[in-house]
């Protein structure tokens, strides 16, 4: 343990429910304990009912449903209607059991989702005047069928964008562009409705919000609600006595140490969540706590029952098993949970006393999301962050200063990305024939980009405006999950069994021919993808090792959009080409992390047009440092490999939507230079927020670099798990020599431009 950072209580009055809210409504929450309003509920409920836009921002637990049903469930007593849009449809579920148990005879609420039966949806389009959906099916449903919508979109008053702070990156740039379309269907109805979002606490909310919206938004930022006690504790694992690449030090596994600390919370009766980075890592954390609780049973006569009091919960799960696991949570049936960010939103788990997050979830902001879930009813909580073997985390869990104390980060995304734009344009027009008139709504850039529709035969230009004319649906052409294709489906070869899906850019990792995949506790071994039939034929198997996909990258300027000086260097920001290929797979043993061997693969390299930060030195700089006998090649490798993993500190992104690049000698600019790259077409915004804070960011890198206690470098300062070179050559020394020249005085005040 690091760091224990203790956060006090915080104690609040409610205030008096406003007049214009019908008594009815007052003693139903009453009945549930609700005898008031928290002062932002009432502030935001206000702002509403007056017609303004708002952004509520306050803190996990904070109750910002209730701030947006009171003017909800009042528009719909009055005859409006109401769209209630979330990320995931577990939140869906959630909101519209908590509407249901107000018995409202006039409240017609009803889910209209991908798990939504056919004969379901004729009568929510008819008779539903709460609707609970999700982007994607606003996109692919609601907004080409608009006609058939006609009646709700009429009376639509307003529309609820909960938990808005996960639509960042190309994801929340789809979702904006769909805000917009969604403007112009209700304006051809007649409907103005007001937008009210509601957010983990955000740095510049309203901004936000506007870039989401293409509407000002008020913000309610002031968090009047009580609060238990938080204990926050920072946790790094030990070191082993096992040696990995290079013979560096290896970690024990951040899943290893959660999935024990997860049997010890759960064996002392402590309802625990413990949040871990991906679907197989929530299957290994509640496979190895279910073990570890079984060697309870038989060693120290605990309950029979107790291994059965944990279980896994993630995307990919059919609907019911979902709808099963989030009631025996509830119920408490279930004691420990070991999930991914898929219960990080307001699902209700009430009770908790615990959570544990197994690596750095990205942002600071949904660090305190996911920690906000223990401690519900003013009780109470704990919290552990455990870091992973990875640069950001352990300089995180040894500067707590960067984490406790500071505001959270800005959200990042790009609705002018024109991979982005393009496709919704089209929609818009299939939906909608475009007019001169539309070109406000969506934003710079949007004529340029009409005219390459044109161009392209997508769109046919006209005196009155621009009109799809293909046969095609207009909606196939957004991806806006950004998954890169069809999805791969995950098959049982023996019986024919659907296990899951994975998206066709995933299935080069996660599902390559031997791989390990993990489903509902089981282990499959890939036999073959046949990425051409869009299948990953798996057979049960009980391997001791996980695999991990390696990749080698080529990556070509085509345009420098913005660059100053840096040191006796230059930083720039610009387009690029980046051609990517899966080249090998790596085994590790599953309990201690030890490399087995690499194994070659064949797939197909895919390439992306993306927006890049990148810094070059000149050979007057790096001439006398190669003379000392640094490995250039080496010090720029790891230099690239240490800021990547840095990067997700200062722009909201992930380290594995990003990637790099580094050579001693690149062809297009003849300098050593260092790539950093959104990982998505057209880029996300990560590059541009990292050459904005070019000097925080490549600071924090050397700092990170030098405070790690290995020798050589290990996966804790400069080793990627990403590596397709193998993580060679690597230079710990000479990266630090790098960034010091780099960051040589004078380049502090321009760098921070």
């Amino acid at each position: 343990m690091t760091h224990v950072e203790h956060v006090p209580a915080r104690q609040s009055a409610q205030v008096e429910w406003p007049d214009w809210v019908e008594e009815r409504l007052v003693t139903r929450w009453a009945n549930q304990g609700i005898p008031g309003l928290w002062p932002h509920q009432a502030e935001t409920a206000e702002l509403v009912r007056r017609g303004q836009n708002v952004i509520i921002a306050t803190g996990t637990a904070s109750g910002k449903s209730l701030a947006y049903l009171v003017p909800a469930l009042t528009s719909v007593l009055d005859g409006g209607t109401i769209l209630y849009l979330t990320p995931t449809k577990a939140l869906a579920a959630d909101q519209l059991r908590a509407l249901r148990d107000l018995d409202l005879p006039e409240l017609r609420a009803a889910a209209y989702d991908g798990d939504t039966p056919y004969e379901e949806r004729l009568w929510v389009r008819k008779h539903a005047n709460y609707v609970l959906t999700n982007p994607d099916m606003l996109h692919r449903s609601l907004l080409p069928r608009h006609a058939q919508w006609a009646a709700f979109w009429r009376r639509l008053r307003m529309v609820v964008v909960d938990e808005c702070h996960g639509y960042r990156g190309v994801f929340g740039s789809h979702v904006a562009q769909i805000l917009r379309r969604l403007r112009r269907v209700c304006a051809r109805h007649g409907s103005r409705p007001v937008f009210l979002l509601s957010s983990a606490t955000a740095s510049e909310p309203g901004a936000f919000a506007e870039r989401l919206t293409g509407l000002q938004a008020a913000e309610v930022t002031v968090d009047g609600s009580p609060r238990g006690a938080t204990t926050f504790a920072l946790w790094e694992p030990p070191l082993t006595e096992l040696r990995g690449e290079r013979g560096a030090p290896l970690r024990r596994p951040a899943t290893l140490e959660s999935a024990d600390l997860l049997a010890d919370l759960v064996a002392a009766d402590v309802r625990t969540l413990a949040f871990v980075r991906s679907r197989r890592a929530a299957e290994s954390v509640a496979l190895t706590a279910r073990a570890r609780l079984q060697d309870l049973v038989f060693g120290a006569g605990a309950p029979a029952d107790l291994p059965d009091k944990v279980s896994a919960y993630r995307a990919g799960y059919l609907a019911e098993d979902r709808r099963s696991l989030e009631k025996a949570f509830r119920s408490g049936e279930l004691a420990g949970l070991a999930t991914t960010n898929a219960l990080e939103l307001g699902v209700d788990v009430s009770g908790l006393d615990a959570v544990l997050i197994a690596g750095w979830p990205g942002t600071r902001a949904s660090l305190w999301q996911q920690a906000g879930r223990a401690g519900r009813a003013g009780r109470d909580a704990l919290a552990v962050l455990i870091a992973r073997d990875d640069p950001l985390d352990t300089y995180l869990v040894h500067h707590p200063e960067a984490l406790f104390g500071r505001p959270v980060e800005a959200i990042v995304l790009d609705p002018g990305n024109p991979y982005v734009l393009g496709p919704h344009l089209c929609a818009a027009a299939a939906e909608i024939p475009l007019t001169r008139d539309d070109l406000e709504i969506f934003g710079e850039g949007t004529k340029e980009v009409l005219a390459d529709l044109v161009a392209d035969g997508l769109l046919r230009e006209r005196a009155t405006g621009w009109f799809w004319t293909l046969r095609e649906r207009a909606t196939d052409l957004a991806d806006i999950r950004g998954a890169g294709g069809p999805a791969v489906q995950v098959v049982e070869a023996s019986t024919g069994r659907l296990l899951g899906t994975v998206d066709e850019a995933s299935a080069h990792t996660a599902v390559h021919t031997g791989a390990v995949y993990v489903h509902r506790g089981e282990t499959f071994l890939v036999e073959e993808l046949d990425l051409d039939a869009g299948v990953a034929l798996v057979e049960e198997g009980s391997p001791d090792y996980t695999t991990f996909a390696r990749d080698v990258t080529d990556i070509s300027v085509l345009e420098s959009l913005h660059s100053h000086p840096l040191g006796p260097g230059e930083l720039h920001f610009g387009s690029v080409e980046v051609t990517r290929q899966v080249v090998s797979y790596l085994k590790r043993r599953v309990q201690s992390g030890e490399s087995l061997g690499d194994e070659p693969l064949e797939l197909p390299a895919r390439t992306l047009r993306t927006r890049a930060v990148w810094w070059t030195l000149p050979a007057s700089a790096t001439t006398s440092l190669a003379q000392e006998g640094l490995d250039l090649g080496g010090a720029a490798h790891a230099a690239e490999h240490a800021s990547i993993g840095l990067l997700p500190l200062f722009a909201t992104c992930d380290r594995w939507d990003i990637g790099g690049v580094s050579t001693e000698l690149h062809p297009d600019t003849g300098l050593l230079t260092v790539f950093v790259y959104d990982g998505h077409e057209g880029g996300a915004g990560f590059a541009e927020r990292g050459y904005a804070r070019a000097v925080d960011w490549l600071t924090a890198t050397r700092e990170a670099i030098l405070a790690c206690e290995c020798e050589r470098g290990c996966p804790s300062c400069i080793q990627s798990p990403k590596c397709g070179n193998g993580n060679e050559p690597l230079d710990k020394a000479g990266a630090l020599r790098l960034l010091a020249v780099l960051l040589s005085p004078g380049s502090a005040l321009e760098g921070s431009a």
